[in-house]
């Protein structure tokens, strides 16, 4: 039988046994669970939005008017000049006509009230008059011929030859402006006279009324993708900056628009390698570099996933140009953009 003595101390060695057991877990478990610090493989982080190379291009109605015809849709590919949307233009076609019968008349006119010593600028004012109204003329001819090739009754050849006469036009009416110049700059030249300004007036009328011709017609600025339409045939438009009637842009690279913040300037330059992540493909990364910055800073234009920044927080807008097409990106995206170390 134990003694009262001996059980204390069995006690007390058990004790001891648990605690130095207790120890060496705990302390295994604080090696198990020491955190193991992963070197950042970027120096600057910035939100940043997806875009086209060209950035989204918005196009709309420079007056009010109802829509005549839209020639696109979305992911439409069209080239530059080609014509996107007609507005009614019954008004304006009659005001070109009106203006072009005047200016013939008043052409005959000065031919009957015949003025020596200006012969040769009045040929070269009708030459520059007849070269404009053939680019005119081209310029519809190459509209149609592109809209019957997108729904199927046009050809390329159509479409090539009527290119080649809109080029020729143009060249013709830059030789004839050479031309005119060459006939003003003669010494001693004689006032022209009232029915040579009356004329030049009327033609002056004629290329008014042309330009408002030219306005129903909106046409692609450079060739890209059609990415929004919002426009209906037969409803009204009004110049609106907030809804543009057609948004396009140069889908063969997409680039991101990021804004670092004004401490992290420093560290970007050109050329300097990045990665953008975004949401919608978690684990993957894309590839790009820095192409240009802004000269200035200024304020914060997208806003951030976490905690809001402060008011005044300046930032600089930084383009990155990403490898290849991204096609999993999408115009408009919010993304994550990484700078690497120079």
């Amino acid at each position: 039988m134990l003694k009262p003595t001996h059980l204390a101390i069995l006690l007390l060695l058990a004790g001891a046994g648990g605690y130095l057991a207790y120890d060496k877990f705990r302390n295994a478990n604080a090696e198990d669970d020491e955190v193991v610090v992963v070197p950042k493989d970027y120096v600057v982080a910035a939100p940043g939005r997806v875009e086209p190379r060209s950035g989204e291009i918005r196009l709309g109605a420079s007056y009010l008017g109802r829509v005549e015809e839209v020639m696109v849709k979305v992911d439409d590919k069209v080239e530059e000049g080609e014509l996107l949307l007609r507005l009614d233009d019954a008004e304006a076609r009659a005001k070109l006509a009106s203006a072009e019968t005047e200016a013939e008349a008043l052409r005959e006119d000065r031919e009957k009230a015949f003025a020596s010593g200006r012969e040769d600028v009045r040929k070269a004012e009708d030459a520059i008059y007849s070269a404009e109204r053939a680019v005119t003329g081209a310029r519809i001819e190459l509209d149609y011929a592109i809209s019957a090739r997108r729904v199927g009754t046009g050809s390329e050849t159509a479409v090539s030859d009527a290119r080649r006469r809109l080029k020729d036009a143009h060249d013709r009416l830059e030789r004839e402006r050479i031309a005119y110049v060459k006939a003003q700059s003669k010494a001693n030249l004689p006032a022209p006279s009232r029915a040579e300004s009356a004329v030049s007036a009327a033609r002056a009328e004629v290329r008014m009324a042309e330009a408002l011709l030219d306005k129903t017609r909106i046409r692609a600025p450079v060739a890209g993708t059609i990415l929004q339409v919002n426009a209906k045939q037969g409803e009204i438009v009004a110049p609106s900056p907030e809804v543009p009637l057609v948004v396009l842009g140069d889908m063969s690279v997409l680039r991101v628009k990021a804004e670092v913040d004004e401490g992290d300037v420093g560290k970007i330059s050109v050329n300097q390698t990045a990665y953008v992540t975004s949401i919608s493909r978690p684990g993957e990364r894309f590839e790009g570099r820095v192409t240009s910055i802004a000269p200035t800073l200024g304020g914060a234009r997208i806003g951030p996933r976490g905690p809001l920044r402060p008011n005044d927080v300046e930032v600089m807008e930084v383009i990155l140009e990403l490898q290849g097409t991204a096609a999993a990106l999408k115009p408009g995206m919010r993304v994550d953009a990484f700078f690497r170390e120079n």
